[in-house]
């Protein structure tokens, strides 16, 4: 059995490691390589940056943000934010990046996912899924062959911070970027993003049953449990948070001590000597 993995997200803005709600009210919460680096002597498995810059300049300066990141830390690292081309996804795969995110730029022009898997292999493409519960758009509907999945039709993908909807719909859509090339897919439920309430299990299963590639779960963990259900009744290969990891309510080395201590199959620090 493979084992679960823990995967804490930082969004980065200026070197800082920052933290709101749809990158609004943004607070400072620690240096970006600094806090990574204590998260992987904790026991994290794997770390998310995602770039918020704004302007150009600002995504030069992450660039070699990236770099330092990859001299600093001993542990896989994703890059996601801004990442528009085969040239973007290149520049921070040089700079040491282990995997580059793609999400509103993979909606916009799914080749991309293809172009990147072919340059770099399915490994370092992860496309990511920001999806919200709706109706179905007009005109989107089910596409053929993901009838069963019931609930299909009232989740879709959506772009800047969930807060602009689109006609994708999250199951077809999902396994398009599986079949271009995507060799894990993060999917973020935006509804339950932020609230600590738990994640929509149910949903993450559903996603894991017709998939061959991982899952990574985010958006809703306020617990111990939270991570735990995804990982089992959820059946996600790996777990991404952020506020439960930066403000302090649970380190790292406990939330694995206790998985374990539940039956789930986690890397501890004593596993990796």
């Amino acid at each position: 059995m493979l084992a679960k993995r823990i995967i804490p997200c930082l969004d980065v803005k200026n070197g800082m490691t920052v933290k709101g709600i749809n990158f609004e009210g943004l607070k400072e919460v620690g240096d970006a390589v600094e806090l990574g680096a204590y998260y992987a002597a904790e026991g994290a498995d794997e770390l998310v940056y995602l770039d918020i810059s704004a302007t150009q300049e600002e995504r030069q300066t992450f660039t070699l943000l990236v770099s330092r990141i990859a001299d600093r830390i001993n542990i896989p690292f994703t890059i996601g934010g801004g990442i528009s081309s085969l040239d973007d996804a290149s520049r921070l795969l040089d700079a040491g990046a282990d995997k580059i995110s793609i999400n509103s730029a993979a909606i916009a022009d799914p080749s991309l996912i293809d172009r990147i898997a072919a340059r770099y292999g399915s490994q370092f493409c992860v496309v990511a899924i920001d999806a919200r519960r709706d109706g179905p758009l007009p005109g989107a509907g089910v596409q053929p062959g993901f009838e069963a999945f019931g609930e299909a039709g009232l989740w879709h993908a959506s772009t800047h911070g969930g807060r602009r909807m689109t006609e994708r719909e999250l199951f077809s859509w999902a396994h398009e970027a599986q079949e271009r090339g995507a060799g894990e897919i993060l999917l973020t439920s935006m509804d339950h993003d932020g609230t600590k309430a738990g994640y929509p299990c149910k949903l993450f299963s559903q996603l894991t049953g017709m998939l061959d590639i991982p899952v990574i779960a985010s958006g809703g963990a306020g617990s111990v449990k939270d991570i735990a259900d995804v990982l089992t009744e959820g059946c996600a290969d790996a777990a991404l948070a952020a506020s439960i990891f930066h403000y302090g309510e649970i380190r790292i080395c406990e939330l694995k001590a206790r998985l374990r201590e539940a039956g789930i199959e986690v890397r501890l620090q004593e596993d990796r000597i």
